[in-house]
């Protein structure tokens, strides 16, 4: 399987964060901005935001004189025996705190062997998620999720998977045209949230933004009802904001 797309700014935030992890991981006394600024070579303007949403997740802290020190997160992946659980608290953290930024329901799906996995849904009674009706792995040509994972694969995977999943109409809005779906897909730009207005059930809207890392294709995506559907490209762009700190938790 090829990729098609160059990671996205997701990624390359994800490993200017790996960076700033390992040089305060060295330091265990404590380092301040300034060094990390000298040590990593990462910019003031990125390192900035970039402390703030380490701080954010539990990764670093700051101590009283300003340094920062390795956070609780961070210590915990130090510990062999507690480092899965470390790895999926921190996931789940981040997926909680992206839910109630988006003020929707979240999920983080990875295109595995050929299939389409959702493998985390974070969801509340204010931001309930959208009911499976019909089956996510094959209805990759009329959800934002299986648009977003299609749309990274090259030309032959596309076909491939489109081979063993016909596209089926859900709704009056699914594209049901190979032709014209594999168009909309390599026009797709990666960096623009894909959408899915209805595509996939009636009364719902969802959005997803790619999760690109080495070789694996994943997408992170929010569904909403169709009368808030009115703040869906603001709240797809603070999911894309807000790509990294997940990106970061599958890198480690």
């Amino acid at each position: 399987m090829a990729l098609k797309h160059e990671p996205t700014a997701p990624y390359h935030s994800a490993q200017d964060a790996l960076r700033v992890l390992e040089t305060v991981a060295q330091r265990s006394t404590g380092i301040t901005d300034a060094e990390l600024l000298r040590r990593t070579g990462i910019g003031g303007e990125r390192l900035t935001p970039l402390l703030r949403m380490l701080r954010r997740e539990g990764y670093v802290e700051q101590t009283a004189e300003g340094a920062y020190v390795a956070g609780e997160i961070l210590d915990r992946l130090g510990s062999a025996r507690d480092r899965d659980r470390a790895l999926r608290d921190g996931l789940q953290h981040t997926l909680a705190r992206l839910r109630d930024s988006v003020g929707a329901a979240v999920y983080l799906s990875r295109y595995v062997d050929g299939e389409i996995s959702v493998t985390s849904c974070v969801q509340s009674p204010a931001a309930p998620a959208v009911h499976e009706w019909f089956d996510f792995r094959s209805a990759a040509h009329a959800s934002a999720i299986g648009k977003s994972l299609l749309g990274q694969l090259d030309l032959n995977a596309r076909r491939d998977h489109l081979s063993r999943h016909r596209p089926a109409r859900l709704t009056s809005r699914t594209i049901t045209s190979e032709r014209l779906l594999l168009n909309t897909l390599d026009a797709q730009r990666p960096t623009v949230p894909v959408l899915d207005l209805q595509e996939y059930a009636v009364g719902t809207v969802c959005a997803a933004v790619p999760l690109t890392a080495g070789s694996s294709v994943g997408c992170l995506a929010l569904s909403l009802p169709v009368e808030h559907a009115h703040r869906l490209r603001q709240a797809a762009d603070t999911l894309n904001r807000g790509a990294a700190p997940v990106l970061l938790s599958l890198t480690l």
